[in-house]
């Protein structure tokens, strides 16, 4: 089937009452341009409202994906910063909106920042730039931005990313660790909640996946196995005081 056809289904399905994830017409119009196929592995589910695996990282379900823009409420020309880009599907449909050359992304993992750039490229979108960055750090090169959208739960609003704000700016992100609320966050507090959701939490430098380790035997993979599961990561850990580390 034509996928031009599929996307529209889609976008139908996200704004029929059951759903309702989708309200204004301009991310109707944006995820009904953007082609998932480049950024899924399995392209005959494209289009299924399903999140997929792919390089250690989540593609987030159209209705996942759906609840972000409508919470980021870009408008025409916003400078916006994609934190966490992932394989890049969320800032190909932000581009959409405002502009490829008004979109930047970050990825503190490389090898999803060269799988992000291929993406954005077939996709059509090859001006948004993505660089290989620590997220809590935002990309204060570009500041200041109307948007940022945070792809992973902090349980606080890390301070530079607000800093980087332009006046009026908004922050969009999952608030909490076990239990997350999606927030729009302005002047550097809440002001707006979506509804709870469930992302990984933001990691900090040397917790990204495929990094270069050394030979282990199966007992210490086992080991260092359990102690991943039992403890928290990233921002998940309340008591680091985060503004002094920014």
């Amino acid at each position: 089937m034509d996928p031009a056809v599929l996307r529209d289904d889609m976008v139908d399905s996200l704004r029929h009452e059951s759903k309702a994830v989708v309200g204004s017409e301009s991310v109707d119009t944006a995820m009904r341009a953007v082609p998932r196929e480049p950024f899924v592995e399995e392209e005959s589910a494209a289009y299924a409202d399903r999140s997929f695996e792919r390089l250690g990282t989540r593609v987030l379900s159209p209705s996942a994906a759906g609840r972000l823009f409508e919470a980021l409420a870009v408008r025409p020309g916003d400078d916006v910063l994609v934190v966490g880009v992932g394989v890049g599907y969320t800032a190909a449909v932000i581009a959409e909106m405002t502009g490829e050359a008004n979109v930047q992304g970050v990825d503190i993992a490389r090898r999803l920042v060269h799988e992000a750039r291929s993406n954005l490229e077939r996709a059509g979108y090859p001006g948004v730039l993505v660089d290989r960055r620590d997220g809590a750090y935002g990309l204060d090169e570009y500041a200041p931005y109307d948007r940022i959208l945070l792809e992973a739960a902090a349980v606080e609003p890390p301070a530079a990313l607000v800093d980087q704000l332009a006046p009026g700016g908004r922050l969009v992100m999952p608030l909490g660790t076990g239990a997350q609320e999606l927030v729009a966050v302005e002047d550097g507090d809440p002001v707006a909640e979506f509804g709870t959701v469930a992302y990984q939490p933001m990691l900090v430098e040397g917790e990204q996946p495929h990094g270069v380790e050394r030979n282990r035997t199966r007992r210490e993979d086992r080991q260092r196995a359990r102690r991943d599961a039992e403890r928290r990561k990233g921002w998940e850990q309340s008591w680091i005081d985060w503004d002094d580390r920014i």
